[in-house]
C-alpha cells in the first residue's frame, strides 16, 4: 500500500491524446517537470525521465516482453511497475502511480516536491 500524500498531475485529457503504444516509451508534462509514460500490459507507468547510472533519456529506449524499460546507453532494466533495477546493477528508478480518470490522465507525484530519480 501507498501511504505517501501525492499530487495528482494531469499530463493529458485522455489516453487518447497521449498517443501511446503498448511497450512504447513517451515524455509528458506533469506540471513543468518532464516525466515518462510507459504503456505495458494495457496500463499505464510513470517513471523519471533519465536513468539513475549514467542519466540516458528513457524516450530513447523501450518496454522489453517482461515489463522491464531498458536504458538506451547501457541496457540497464527496471521494471516499469515498482523501478526495480532488474539487471543486477542496483539502481532505483523512481517511479509514479498513474490514473485514468473521467477528467484525465493523472500522475500522482509526491506533495512538496519530488527528485527526478
Amino acid at each position: 500500500m501507498d501511504f505517501k500524500k501525492r499530487n495528482w498531475v494531469r499530463v493529458a485529457l485522455s489516453v487518447e491524446e497521449l498517443g501511446i503504444d503498448e511497450k512504447q516509451v513517451i515524455e509528458a508534462d506533469a506540471d513543468g517537470k518532464m516525466v515518462c509514460i510507459g504503456k505495458y500490459d494495457g496500463n499505464l507507468f510513470a517513471f523519471a525521465q533519465k536513468c539513475p547510472h549514467a542519466g540516458g533519456f528513457f524516450k530513447e529506449g523501450i518496454i522489453d516482453n517482461a515489463g522491464n524499460v531498458l536504458c538506451p546507453r547501457h541496457r540497464y532494466k527496471f521494471c516499469v511497475k515498482n523501478g526495480r533495477n532488474v539487471s543486477g546493477e542496483g539502481y532505483y528508478l523512481k517511479h509514479w502511480p498513474v490514473e485514468v480518470r473521467e477528467e484525465g490522465v493523472f500522475v500522482g507525484l509526491e506533495a512538496g516536491g519530488w527528485k527526478l530519480f
